[in-house]
């Protein structure tokens, strides 16, 4: 076998689980990513079961990001014996305890003893990076490999990978995308391809479409917003608590800040006016509020346009209309009393897929009821509730959906909002492919049908180049 060579010990059948080895020689490699698969993709009891691999001479589990697709593992890549460094931005390794913690408390353990031994474990083994040098890994006669963190634009700290390797009098270079963002993020600098990949392990998740221009989500928000204003009802958006719902914080504020200049308000079904300053902006997820301080606390890793904000003295993550709910009772307090009031509000609940978490009481209580409103901005894996939810969206009658073991009627309104994607689209990851100068792509992190059209779509872009490149489908 020559050397280095990739092994995929996840993210090749679908779009969660991602897990690379880069293989140095027969006895070093390093890990990039330990995520755990969701949805469809997951096998019962997913989230303890043992690695299908040996941690064996793994130097370092080097991190793209924190969502869970991405790190969920980690506690089973400690239980197999794991004691290395674990890699990651500096953003990544104040976020990373925050949402190991929460998966843990999930699906391991809550009780506090345990919960704190855990993460004092993890905090021991967390080496932040910063990001565009060059950290040394490997140092032996005749083998060297160091790597290189870049800004991929996904959410706050995500980066992409660059391993240099000198095997014997040979010098080459993979680079793991990990999850590379969309154009026009609202929070984060825009994604640079590297300056040259050997060999370029490429996520595929939005592989085969293109996005819509961002400014129609800002204004279809608004629009969504209005409806809820003058149905009298609830806007329920399940959010992931990282990256997604600050995004949507940032854009909620713009508008409101907007709307106060221009002395606006929307109107009820008997024409009477209502006004947005009133307008209660409800973040029910108490990790969404803990990773939200984390945003702010960071700013300096902003661009330099919501940094403009804050110089305005704006704060795009803590405006007054903002209400975060943290105890379970006030939480039922405030199910109860948007279900019984004509009162609208917007709310902001995790999880992003409805699978569990406080928005799971909300819809509960609300989605019977044409006045309210479900709006998706993320991906809703197959097999989730979220996804059910979502296809009723323009459903002829009524659908049912199962939460927690009891059916309920789908009458509130059910609408996708387009333009949140945190990935980057088809013409994202051939700019970013064709900018690093490819000469392998393997594709990993998507759907069938999204990694053959990516795949084509390369191969056609590369051709035009005259360039030879080969592009394949990991397993």
């Amino acid at each position: 076998m020559e050397y280095p060579v990739v092994s995929h010990h996840g993210g090749t059948q679908g779009v969660t689980g991602s897990c690379h080895q880069l293989h140095l020689d027969p006895s070093i490699s390093l890990l990039i990513d330990c995520g755990l698969a969701q949805g469809d993709d997951a096998a019962p009891g997913a989230a303890s079961a043992p690695l299908d691999f040996d941690v064996q001479g793994i130097q370092a589990l080097v991190i793209t990001h924190v969502h869970l697709d991405h790190v969920g593992r980690i506690p089973a890549l400690l239980a197999a014996g794991y004691r290395g460094p674990i890699l990651c931005s500096e953003p990544s390794a104040r976020l990373l305890p925050l949402v190991l913690e929460d998966a843990y408390k999930l699906s391991i353990s809550s009780e506090p003893a345990q919960v704190a031994r855990y993460l004092e474990f993890i905090r021991k083994l967390i080496v932040p990076l910063p990001f565009e040098q060059w950290h040394p890994l490997v140092e032996r006669p005749g083998l060297s490999c160091r790597i290189r963190l870049q800004r991929a634009g996904h959410l706050l700290g995500s980066a992409y990978v660059e391993c240099d390797m000198q095997h014997e009098q040979v010098n080459s270079r993979y680079v793991f995308s990990g999850d590379l963002g969309a154009c026009g993020n609202p929070l984060l600098r825009p994604v640079r391809p590297p300056e040259r990949a050997d060999l370029l392990v490429l996520e595929s998740t939005y592989g085969d479409r293109l996005h819509p221009p961002v400014a129609d989500r800002e204004q279809r928000l608004e629009a969504a917003i209005d409806r809820a204003l003058a149905d009298q009802g609830t806007l329920l958006i399940p959010a992931f608590s990282l990256g997604r719902t600050q995004e949507l914080l940032y854009d909620i504020e713009g508008i409101l800040h907007r709307k106060a200049l221009l002395g606006k308000s929307g109107q009820s079904p008997a024409g009477e006016p209502v006004d947005w300053s009133q307008l209660p902006i409800i973040l029910d997820s108490p990790l969404a509020q803990r990773i939200t301080g984390v945003y702010r606390e960071l700013h300096d890793y902003w661009n330099a346009e919501a940094r403009a904000r804050l110089a305005d003295g704006r704060d795009p993550l803590d405006f007054s209309q903002l209400i975060s709910i943290d105890s379970h009772a006030r939480h039922h307090q405030v199910v109860n009393y948007l279900k019984s009031t004509g009162r609208p509000a917007i709310v902001i609940a995790g999880n992003g897929m409805c699978s569990g978490g406080r928005i799971v009481n909300y819809l509960k209580a609300m989605l019977g009821d044409p006045r309210h409103e479900v709006m998706f901005v993320g991906y809703q894996a197959k097999g989730t509730p979220g996804a059910v939810i979502q296809a009723s969206e323009g459903a002829e009658g009524f659908v049912q959906i199962d939460l927690d073991g009891d059916m309920y009627e789908i009458r509130a309104k059910v609408m996708t909002l387009a333009g949140y994607s945190a990935h980057a689209d088809q013409a994202g990851l051939v700019r970013f492919a064709l900018g690093c100068n490819a000469r392998r792509v393997a594709l990993v992190h998507g759907e069938g049908r999204a990694k053959r059209a990516l795949a084509d779509a390369l191969r056609a872009a590369l051709a035009q180049g005259g360039d030879e490149v080969c592009v394949t489908i990991a397993r």
